[in-house]
């Protein structure tokens, strides 16, 4: 390959990380601003009704934790550990 071939290869790789290093950045921010407003409605005492959240109340309910997780994951699209935290907040309302 030659000089130029090479070039733009390093050039094509370096503008792909630095693409995904803003996609990864972007998706922190929206989670930190997601968070930051559940507990604004939380403070508020409002609640953003979801469709299949009785679901994972009845699986907290049945002592079924990692499958409430699972469906909460669905019914919301969050990543793991966003999705824990938020069902042991609903299981410690439960209480």
């Amino acid at each position: 390959m030659d000089i130029v071939g090479l070039f733009f290869v390093l050039a094509a790789f370096a503008g792909i990380i630095t693409i995904q290093s803003r996609i990864s950045r972007t998706d922190q921010r929206v989670a930190r601003v997601e968070r930051k407003l559940d507990l604004v409605l939380d403070h508020l005492g409002l609640q953003e009704d979801e469709p299949r959240m009785d679901e994972v109340l009845v699986l907290l309910r049945n002592g079924k934790k990692i499958e409430a997780i699972k469906v909460y994951r669905e019914i919301t699209g969050e990543g793991l550990k966003e999705a824990k935290e938020a069902v042991e907040r609903l299981a410690e309302r439960m209480v």
